[in-house]
């Protein structure tokens, strides 16, 4: 369970901080088209593989300790929104790491 829940928070801080890049470029977008030419390629890449690698592979290792912990349906379900609100990826993964390990998590 423990590496289970490990590859999930990694999974969960990578995601969580590609959304977070997208919606930062996406305010840079609205507010200085300018700038928006300089990073095209660059959210193309990150907005590419959020949506193609990363969150698939978010998924499978959201529904892994799911399984693993026998979380409810609600927990499951704001697990998967974690990867289309920002901010909710820290969230979500603080409150599964508290609910699963209430005396704290040490990292292998």
């Amino acid at each position: 369970m423990e590496r289970a829940f490990q590859r999930y928070r990694i999974m969960s801080f990578i995601t969580g901080t590609t959304l977070l890049i997208l919606c930062c470029t996406l305010l840079l977008h609205q507010t200085d088209l300018s700038a928006w030419k300089h990073i095209k390629d660059f959210v193309d890449v990150v907005g590419i593989s959020h949506g193609v690698i990363l969150y698939p592979i978010y998924l499978v290792m959201s529904f892994q300790v799911a399984l693993k912990a026998r979380l409810h349906v609600g927990y499951v379900a704001m697990m998967l929104l974690a990867g289309f609100v920002p901010f909710l990826a820290f969230y979500i993964e603080h409150r599964m790491r508290v609910k699963l390990y209430p005396n704290g998590f040490r990292a292998a």
